[in-house]
């Protein structure tokens, strides 16, 4: 455009210069000068009307792609352009955050379910050990039948035992279970027996029935049962037989031995409890003899139920093995075993509250007994009234 501008403005010089130059063979006249000039005038000027048109169409002719209008118009859109690819990166950069964010947390989600829903070791022990304390406590029961079978017609004087025919062979045989069994140093050296039994005095001491939780099978049991017998009733009175029974007086013995009857029976009874209690009546898991072994104690095939409770209350008291893996436990297998040790709980209170129940008994029974010797002490015998019909 500069160039065509300066082509145009060397034509009219050049137009000028010819037009005032004179011919050689004329003059020129005043008028033809001015009209040179009002020519060169018109020329210009028109020349620059569009020389500035030209100027302002390059500077604000939207339609001219190489306008300055234009080229910030494009330069304006660019950045538009650049902004809402800034944004759009950004969106899409915090929609990928967002997703791999749900996708971790969906998969913790997951993984504390499965945590929740897995069952840990300690459980499956506890069960193992709950499982052989029932079928202990099941055993325990026939285990008290069997002796409480055989320990009530022997304080009853029924027929078969040795009251029955008298005080005297209750005495005899008493003494003589004693030196067969539990011979002592003393028996022995008095000529009562030859030697010294394994077990010596083990029908008169305590650690017969409490030294140990599980009583063994080679004569601990008849030992505790035998200082049971010892402590309540070495031997028992003689039979009421024949007329001693049908007699006025015999009549009132037997009611008097109908009440010596019931409470020898109760204390049998729960001295019978206790024994049942230690008698070995199941086999022991992996980690109960473990845990015995923990606790220095030689680890038994089978075991008495108060064995297997026992263990079962010590290991989650000093094992390291169950206190570890409390520690890993997700927080539902924490509740799981809270909810075993409440069972547990519930269960060892049942037991105790049946025990309040023999405690009671004995309680009442000695109320009865004392109240009757008072009774007995500040009464004296009357005559039979005389009763008018």
């Amino acid at each position: 455009m500069a160039m065509r501008h300066s082509v145009l403005l060397a034509a009219g010089t050049c137009l000028l210069t010819v037009s005032l130059t004179p011919p050689r063979a004329y003059a020129f006249g005043e008028a033809a000068v001015v009209f040179a000039i009002q020519a060169l005038q018109s020329f210009m000027g028109k020349q620059l009307d569009n020389l500035g048109t030209n100027i302002t169409n390059s500077l604000n002719d939207m339609t001219n792609p190489n306008s300055v209008a234009s080229l910030i118009r494009d330069s304006a859109t660019q950045s538009a352009n650049y902004s809402k690819g800034q944004v759009a990166a950004q969106s899409r950069i915090a929609d990928a955050s967002n997703t791999s964010m749900a996708t971790f947390l969906r998969q913790q989600h997951d993984t504390d379910i499965r945590d929740e829903h897995t069952m840990n070791p300690e459980f499956c022990a506890g069960l193992d050990a709950q499982q052989a304390t029932m079928a202990a406590a099941k055993s325990s029961r026939s285990a008290l039948g069997a002796i409480t079978t055989v320990t009530d017609p022997r304080g009853e004087a029924e027929q078969g035992t040795p009251s029955y025919y008298g005080r005297s062979q209750g005495v005899t045989a008493n003494s003589d279970l004693h030196l067969r069994r539990y011979c002592s140093q003393s028996d022995a050296a008095a000529g009562l027996c030859t030697s010294v039994s394994r077990l010596p005095n083990a029908d008169q001491r305590a650690a017969s029935l409490f030294a140990t939780d599980t009583l063994t099978a080679d004569g601990s049991v008849d030992a505790a049962n035998d200082y049971g017998t010892t402590l309540i009733q070495p031997v028992a009175p003689a039979a009421l037989r024949g007329d001693q029974a049908t007699s006025t007086l015999g009549r009132e013995a037997m009611l008097e031995r109908r009440s010596y009857n019931a409470r020898m029976s109760l204390a049998r009874w729960i001295m019978a409890f206790i024994t049942s209690l230690e008698t070995p009546s199941v086999s022991l898991t992996g980690a109960q003899k473990t845990e015995m072994q923990a606790e220095g104690l030689q680890p038994l095939e089978k075991a008495s139920w108060l064995q297997a409770v026992s263990l079962e209350v010590n290991r989650r008291v000093s094992n390291v093995q169950w206190n570890a893996n409390l520690q890993t436990m997700a927080p539902a297998s924490v509740e799981r075993e809270i909810a075993t040790e409440l069972a547990l709980s519930n269960y060892l209170a049942m037991q105790n509250y049946r025990l309040g129940l023999y405690q009671s008994s004995i309680g009442a029974t000695q109320v009865a007994q004392s109240e009757e010797r008072k009774q007995q002490k500040t009464l004296t015998a009357m005559p039979s009234p005389t009763i008018n019909p």
